[in-house]
């Protein structure tokens, strides 16, 4: 096509408008947020014992945070059998340079194990100040000691998990099985692993309703680079 130097004058304008209305476009057009990094620190509740892979923890919570809205990447740094004297030995290389929060389920194999409440209390409070330490903001998950255990341990335990994200400034989450009990206090068959100590599939999706939102209210905090 011929365009003359008179045409192009009265063109250019046009041209200059067009340009304009493209920037518009690309500044206003929406631009898709990059997964956040989640580091999840725990136990086989969080590597997924005895569940198919897709199953665990894990990536259910990864494809719950996909379908609300909020993108993430979630490594699963869970050990089965893994107290919280173990968390604590692997903290630092776990923790890489790409990971921008971090979720701590720990506590239950200590429990289970009948140790000192006062060990894995100084174990969280290490974790904690480790992941303070790198300005990454921190989910606390709680978990309930049962009554057998006694009065003593069990008030013990208990509170370690609300005293500890209060004193580091972390985000509290309700307890783990707390979404699976029933009415009389017991943990539902329905959503529990014949072992009568992990969650199946069905028992994962339903805690996720609580712990879900929690995480997202985590990730909320990580900071834009």
């Amino acid at each position: 096509m011929h365009i003359t130097f008179k045409a192009f004058i009265r063109y250019e304008p046009l041209l200059h408008l067009r340009n304009a209305a493209i920037a518009l476009f690309l500044v206003a057009a929406p631009v898709s947020a990059a997964p956040v990094t989640l580091l999840a620190l725990g136990d086989s509740l969080t590597e997924g014992y005895g569940l198919p892979p897709e199953d665990g923890l894990v990536p259910q919570l990864q494809a719950w945070l996909a379908a609300h809205g909020t993108p993430a990447q979630v490594l699963n740094a869970g050990v089965s059998g893994d107290t919280t004297a173990g968390g604590l030995s692997r903290l630092d290389w776990s923790l890489t340079p790409d990971v921008q929060a971090v979720m701590v389920n720990l506590g239950g194999n200590d429990m289970l194990r009948g140790l000192d409440p006062g060990l894995a209390r100084a174990n969280l409070d290490a974790i904690l100040a480790g992941i303070k330490a790198r300005n990454l903001p921190v989910l606390l998950v709680a978990l309930r000691a049962p009554p057998n255990y006694g009065a003593a341990y069990q008030a013990s335990f208990d509170a370690m998990f609300a005293e500890l994200a209060q004193a580091h400034g972390a985000l509290l989450a309700n307890p783990y099985f707390d979404p699976l009990m029933t009415p009389q206090g017991q943990l539902d068959p329905q959503f529990m692993q014949a072992d009568g100590i992990h969650p199946n599939a069905k028992g994962v999706a339903t805690l996720l309703e609580t712990l879900g939102p929690q995480v997202q209210t985590l990730l909320a905090q990580v900071k834009s680079p």
